[in-house]
């Protein structure tokens, strides 16, 4: 009787809320050529399109380089110091941050995003009072998953 007694388990019941984490399933694999990547990112930046001339020298000019992570990099930058760019301010973010997570999500990636990145998103514009809608937009621009339909 006392052996029975002494090897009793307890069972503890958390009550979660179940959130559906979700997960990307990478079902994007045609890469943007290098005409599609800056209309694209035009389109993004400017919510208007490129001119054929345009498309055609930034073409050229990633062709140049060679490196394509380099240009990509320096045409992401030329265009978001150019006049007319549409980014929104750090207090229009900090003043409803999930809808700027979900906006540059489908704003960039045309998806909404999952659970675990927006919290992680949410978290990091918490923590870090440096981060800005221009650094968020770069880092989307310059994302693997940017870079493919």
């Amino acid at each position: 009787m006392l052996f029975m007694s002494a090897c009793k388990k307890d069972l503890f019941i958390y009550e979660v809320d179940p959130v559906d984490l979700g997960q990307f399933d990478g079902a994007k694999d045609r890469e943007k050529s290098n005409q599609e990547f800056a209309a694209i990112l035009h389109a993004n930046l400017f919510q208007t399109a490129l001119s054929p001339n345009d498309l055609y020298k930034i073409d050229q000019c990633i062709q140049s380089i060679g490196d394509k992570q380099l240009a990509r990099e320096v045409i992401i930058s030329n265009f978001m110091n150019k006049p007319g760019v549409m980014i929104p301010t750090s207090e229009e973010m900090q003043a409803d941050v999930d809808a700027f997570i979900i906006a540059t999500y489908n704003r960039f990636l045309v998806r909404n995003p999952t659970e675990a990145e927006k919290t992680w998103f949410r978290n990091m514009i918490a923590s870090d009072p440096n981060v800005t809608p221009e650094l968020i937009y770069f880092s989307f621009a310059l994302s693997e998953e940017y870079l493919f339909y």
